[in-house]
């Protein structure tokens, strides 16, 4: 097996006591710079200015959030294959990928023409609207108990719960997976192992590079029905 390593978010002392010190997002953001850590960093500071309390950008949230509901599901649970459900999720990892889908550190059209020009604390209204959906439901009927024997064993074996938590309702920067749509499942765990899919550190890429389709198959069909 394979040692775990827990994700991480590196961020250097000048950007923290600024940060700290009250800074504007827009003044934390100068400090970051292209390399390795740029995009941890985003998040770091993005997350500062956010818990910081800014004033709330309600209307902007409000023009913008039926166009995402319409794809996405307004009940929290999208009927749109390859789209993603929203409901329940953690709304520190909402601000995170609408953070990338801004500054189009993740590319998918209709998100970065959503959140382009959003500010910091648009981001996090966002999020806070979002992680109060509903949480989606697992697809009705009878359940395959091979392959969800299958993937349980996988889950044990990389640690998928450590992460995720055992109900995969994720926390923090680590998404809801229950009961998420299977196709969409199949999709982002591809997208890791052949990185297409940008993370902002390696973890899911590391897990999922000695995975095979067959298992991610399984994995998918096994998230999208845990109860």
């Amino acid at each position: 097996m394979r040692p775990w390593r827990a994700p991480a978010i590196a961020i250097t002392p000048a950007e923290q006591a600024r940060a700290e010190g009250g800074a504007p997002p827009s003044a934390v953001f100068a400090l970051i710079q292209v390399g390795e850590c740029g995009v941890r960093r985003a998040v770091f500071a993005l997350v500062l200015g956010f818990l910081a309390a800014l004033p709330a950008t309600a209307q902007v949230v409000n023009e913008r959030l039926p166009t995402c509901l319409a794809c996405h599901g307004e009940n929290g649970q999208s009927q749109n294959p390859g789209v993603p459900s929203l409901g329940a999720q953690q709304a520190y990892y909402v601000t995170v990928q609408l953070l990338m889908f801004r500054d189009r550190m993740r590319v998918a059209d209709p998100m970065n023409d959503m959140a382009q020009g959003l500010a910091d604390d648009d981001l996090g209204r966002f999020a806070d609207v979002i992680a109060k959906l509903p949480a989606p439901a697992p697809p009705a009927g009878a359940v395959d108990d091979a392959r969800m024997a299958r993937a349980r064993a996988l889950v044990e074996e990389n640690r998928c719960d450590f992460c995720h938590t055992p109900s995969f309702a994720g926390q923090q920067n680590v998404p809801r997976i229950a009961d998420q749509r299977e196709d969409y499942l199949v999709k982002a765990l591809r997208g890791y192992k052949n990185n297409s899919r940008r993370g902002y550190d390696a973890s899911m890429a590391d897990v999922v590079a000695p995975i095979s389709d067959e298992q991610i198959l399984d994995l998918a069909y096994y998230l999208a029905r845990v109860k």
